[in-house]
């Protein structure tokens, strides 16, 4: 059984940081794409930063390129979302997924299969 843990989230004012944590168990995170989508309120759900099972290539959304970083910890099977400079815009409940063995459409929120249960990120102006 796939579980996919978020974590990190909080309360923050604008301008400040958050680490987001997705801790996996029964699948590695090496063993597919990992990737980070938020819902904002009254939005649909929106891709926000993905990267690949090698962990050689990252992708994200044009929103949050440059502010945001993926990582992961192979060794501690889990996956990272750092941001920085964190706007009210960026207020979501971001959720952490991992896509199907092979699948290239890393922004295509569609082509993930297991998801997490959420964290709330909160921006203050």
């Amino acid at each position: 059984q796939v579980e996919l843990v978020e974590s990190g989230g909080g309360l923050v004012q604008a301008g400040e940081s958050l680490r987001l944590s997705c801790a996996a168990s029964g699948r590695t995170v090496s063993s597919a794409a990992m990737g980070w989508f938020r819902q904002r309120p009254g939005k649909e759900r929106e891709f926000v930063a993905a990267i690949t099972w090698s962990g050689s290539s990252r992708y994200y959304a044009d929103s949050v390129k440059g502010r945001f970083t993926i990582s992961r910890d192979v060794a501690k099977n889990t996956v990272y979302l750092q941001m920085n400079s964190l706007k009210p815009d960026d207020a979501a409940a971001y959720y952490c997924a991992q896509s199907a063995y092979g699948s290239l459409r890393f922004t295509d929120q569609t082509a993930y299969i297991y998801w997490g249960q959420g964290t709330q990120v909160t921006v203050s102006s």
